[in-house]
């Protein structure tokens, strides 16, 4: 019912939005490193399309998630809150969970009195899609379609093979390709390919009216699976390095046909286009690179949560600038709505601003003064340039990200009124959440916590380079 009132409110104030809104379309990888495209420097990955993307925008050098991991990332994201704040704190995959968190397998999905970008614009006249990795709750009543998605083309869960299956019968219901709400429907071809061809459809349908696409991208989370042909594009790299170049020009052509499709439609002119990435990159298990970050995908150093994020609105946004101040994915709702004729009043709920004032230049502040990461004991609070990052096994650590984007000089000891002075605000932060509505296995953050140590400095990072050229 709070859901409702929520919307019906929305609706009653603003039922004649914009004179011509924009469409907007979200694309969204999935594991990549913060260094594997050309507009990041790579100089071993193939990205011609986004990196086209970012010459016609704006590049975020401080770009930031609301999480190291897939599902709680995505929960931030499409709702604008901190998802600590409902309980979303844990990745939602069933046989992670602690025995003792007393919650069923069922049960792990966004909750359902919190309202999603899908949901405020639609209010506004938009037609909305989902395409690819949901990951927000596995259980019918958590599903795309009844969160404000009019179409879905995608899976559940949070992994597949890029390969249609063969029975899909055979598989777990959270990893096959679904039409909609139950109609399972195996793709015929590579399956980031696929997810592009449906949004493409999408667009052609809806071209007279303002669209929302939201085209998530299993590509480049594991599986390692890539076809012969992207494989052979790159004959100097070997191992999983190799993989992960060819899945990557895979997810840069699919990203290619959609905005060259707008283009051809007319519609790129009024259309705001953003990529990101969900969180920092797993070196270990796709062989991604987030230098010069240290940390990885699971951990709260910058190699966790900083992430490479591109928007371009070639009506309002300045072609081939770059935004230096912290931003975050929470920013995304409050930023499509008022685009698109909503008014920022109707969300006091949410904890991203609109971004378009600040790269616009009429407001010259930091979008963020603070923003705050957090899962079960491990926390960081980045406050201006300050870092202050709690562990659940280690002395809390304080960094200046403006001289050490490493993390590599500890200035605790020789800052101690600061981290008093952050630790309190800290724990204000934590006062005001909700509980965790379910927690994980030992087992899993004692590996969050030995995946960070791995990776803790861009030697350790270099030295196992190697490793991941092998066969």
């Amino acid at each position: 019912m709070r859901i409702l009132f929520i919307l019906l409110s929305i609706g009653l104030h603003h039922i004649s939005a914009a004179q011509e809104q924009p469409n907007i379309i979200f694309l969204f990888a999935d594991d990549a490193g913060y260094a594997d495209f050309g507009f990041q420097g790579s100089t071993e990955m193939k990205t011609p399309n986004l990196d086209k993307l970012a010459q016609q925008g704006v590049t975020f050098t401080q770009g930031y998630v609301t999480d190291a991991t897939c599902g709680p990332s995505r929960a931030g994201l499409i709702t604008g809150k901190y998802q600590q704040r409902f309980g979303y704190e844990e990745i939602n995959v069933p046989g992670y969970m602690s025995e003792n968190s007393k919650f069923l397998a069922d049960d792990m999905g966004l909750p359902l009195d919190q309202v999603t970008i899908a949901d405020y614009l639609k209010t506004l006249g938009y037609k909305t899609a989902m395409y690819g990795k949901w990951h927000l709750g596995d259980a019918d009543r958590f599903h795309p379609t009844k969160r404000g998605f009019d179409e879905f083309y995608g899976f559940r869960g949070g992994a597949r093979s890029y390969f249609g299956y063969e029975e899909a019968s055979s598989a777990h219901h959270d990893t096959k390709m679904e039409r909609g709400f139950g109609n399972f429907e195996e793709p015929q071809r590579y399956v980031t390919d696929a997810l592009a061809d449906e949004a493409i459809a999408f667009m052609r349908k809806n071209k007279k009216n303002p669209f929302f696409i939201y085209l998530a991208f299993n590509a480049v989370h594991t599986p390692m699976e890539a076809t012969e042909e992207d494989m052979n594009a790159f004959p100097d790299l070997t191992g999983k390095r190799k993989e992960l170049a060819a899945m990557t020009l895979a997810l840069d052509r699919a990203c290619g046909k959609v905005l060259n499709k707008l283009k051809e439609l007319g519609l790129d002119k009024n259309t705001i286009v953003v990529f990101s990435n969900d969180n920092g990159g797993p070196t270990d298990k796709n062989a991604s690179l987030n230098l010069p970050l240290s940390g990885t995908k699971s951990n709260h150093l910058e190699g966790g949560i900083r992430v490479p994020f591109v928007m371009r609105w070639p009506k309002t946004i300045k072609k081939g600038s770059q935004y230096n101040y912290p931003i975050s994915t929470l920013d995304l709702l409050p930023t499509f709505y008022v685009a698109a004729g909503g008014n920022s009043h109707d969300l006091t709920d949410v904890d991203g601003v609109d971004l378009i004032p600040y790269l616009q230049g009429t407001n010259k502040s930091r979008p963020h003064q603070t923003l705050f990461w957090k899962k079960e004991v491990r926390l960081a609070y980045r406050e201006g340039d300050w870092k202050l990052i709690r562990f659940a096994d280690r002395p809390a650590e304080l960094y200046d990200l403006s001289t050490d984007i490493g993390e590599q000089n500890d200035l605790a000891t020789t800052h101690p009124e600061r981290v008093k002075t952050m630790f309190k605000k800290m724990f204000e932060w934590e006062s005001t959440l909700e509980r965790p509505l379910w927690m994980l296995k030992r087992s899993f953050e004692n590996y969050d916590i030995e995946r960070m140590d791995r990776y803790r400095t861009p030697e350790l990072i270099k030295n196992e380079i190697p490793s991941l050229l092998k066969d």
